[in-house]
């Protein structure tokens, strides 16, 4: 899993859980607590607003929801229409 799969995927787990421990997270995603820690970092900076504490985990503060992307039924078809063209010029490489 890339990096920006993984931290995408940890804010969506934070949506999920109440509490995470940075163990489980490093363990859920086969990474060691550093990179989790950077990860956490990542978000931080982007604008979430992630708390901690000791001994207990990360948490998201309360209200916070990454909203749900949505799309015009134009766009969802342009993105169809984008990704068959793509997939049809690639080649067996």
């Amino acid at each position: 899993m890339n990096r920006f799969d993984r931290v995408t995927s940890l804010l969506l787990l934070l949506q999920t859980r109440t509490v995470v421990t940075a163990q489980y997270l490093s363990e859920h995603f086969n990474v060691s607590e550093r990179t989790i820690y950077r990860d956490i970092r990542t978000l931080e900076t982007a604008g979430v607003p992630i708390s901690a504490e000791a001994g207990v985990g990360y948490f998201l503060e309360k209200g916070y929801h990454l909203l749900p992307v949505t799309f015009t039924l134009d766009e969802a078809a342009s993105l169809l229409l984008g990704e068959k063209l793509l997939v049809s010029s690639l080649d067996a490489d």
